[in-house]
């Protein structure tokens, strides 16, 4: 009875392979990867796995036969003979009739701008020669492992995305596969692995990587010294009501590194972290409050607080961004900092509000007893 029932199971994963396998080859490697995301979808990992495995050995397969018809073009004597120029054997190519070598070419130049290569026919072949390369697919194939637990192989594939991030279809998609692999190094407690790879996501902000050149301080450098000198000086009231940053891209990781450096003591890193994922996400909810009233003008925290509790959308943003959270341990690096002042207007903020939730309460807590809490959780 065993042996029927490996049998049925062999047969069956046979059967599926083939299907599989047939029907990829007669579409191309984009379907075949779409085809793969709604099995995805529909959470049949099995067959996901082998479309996203079938996307990426069907381009790497059309981009090695393009490679191979342009190499044999560009190794006749007569084109060598021309050198590295690039218009010259593109023209060959056309006025020669060869076709398949010519829509090599044509690929190559819708896929990379058409300045990439100074008419280096060299720099075009290898620019052809990069494109075997599916980050997309090496994407999907990760999401399978992560959602399958094997998350040592899921941050392999993330991270070989991210590598072949150049021919990512969605430029900004690199940044999101950094975010995955910190998420992962996180759950499995790799706490350094995670805050460089956060570390790496804030290059995309510049107001932060700001630094002093030739002993020179840049407008960035100083508006950032500046924000922190008003924070700690005159509150977080005055720092909202002077500063805006909109780069919504970061803020999870400022706010990941704040809460990090708390729980482990570095309350002034920490500070400067929470100070800038604080300032998002009140630009981004003051921006939308202006959207629907033109004529708003921000005053206090306390002044947000009906909006956010009037508007669905604003409401859902703070959960997802833990607006409450992040005012807690704001205040509370503030407080480890030496800034009790600013601290407790923090807290205050946070105990007028009844959808705080547990941060209501640990803010009352505070302004009763300050002290320094340690985070919930790591980080």
């Amino acid at each position: 009875m065993k042996n029927v029932m490996k049998k049925k199971i062999f047969f069956g994963f046979l059967l599926m392979f083939l299907s599989i396998g047939f029907s990829a080859a007669a579409q191309p490697w984009w379907h075949t990867l779409e085809q793969g995301k709604r099995h995805f979808r529909d959470g049949a990992y099995g067959y996901a796995l082998l479309s996203f495995e079938d996307a990426r050995r069907q381009r790497r397969a059309m981009y090695e036969a393009m490679e191979s018809d342009l190499i044999a073009m560009m190794s006749l004597a007569e084109v060598r003979l021309m050198g590295d120029s690039l218009q010259r054997v593109d023209d060959f190519a056309r006025l020669r009739r060869y076709d398949r070598a010519a829509a090599a070419l044509d690929e190559v130049y819708y896929r990379f701008p058409g300045n990439s290569f100074s008419n280096s026919a060299t720099a075009a072949l290898e620019a052809l020669s990069s494109l075997k390369d599916y980050p997309e697919a090496e994407y999907w194939i990760g999401e399978i492992y992560r959602v399958e637990g094997e998350l040592g192989l899921a941050i392999s594939q993330f991270q070989r995305a991210h590598d072949m991030r150049p021919l990512l279809e969605n430029p900004g998609f690199d940044v999101e596969l950094l975010y995955k692999i910190a998420g992962i190094h996180k759950l499995r407690q790799e706490y350094t692995a995670m805050e460089r790879t956060l570390l790496t996501i804030l290059d995309n902000d510049t107001l932060w990587l700001a630094r002093e050149e030739d002993g020179r301080v840049s407008a960035e450098s100083f508006a950032r010294n500046a924000m922190i000198r008003t924070l700690n000086n005159e509150g977080i009231g005055r720092f909202l009501t002077l500063y805006r940053y909109d780069n919504k891209i970061v803020e999870l990781a400022h706010r990941e590194l704040g809460m990090y450096y708390h729980a482990t003591g570095r309350h002034n890193k920490a500070v400067e972290h929470l100070m800038f994922a604080f300032l998002i996400q009140n630009s981004t909810i003051i921006q939308e409050i202006i959207r629907q009233e033109f004529d708003f003008t921000f005053t206090s925290l306390e002044a947000l607080l009906p909006y956010i509790q009037r508007s669905s959308l604003l409401a859902e943003y703070a959960e997802n961004v833990e607006y409450y959270k992040t005012a807690f341990y704001l205040g509370s690096s503030l407080f480890g900092d030496g800034n009790t002042r600013s601290a407790g207007i923090l807290w205050s903020f946070l105990a007028s509000s009844s959808r705080s939730g547990e941060w209501q309460n640990r803010a009352i807590s505070q302004l009763r007893q300050p002290r320094l809490e340690p985070a919930i959780e790591m980080p």
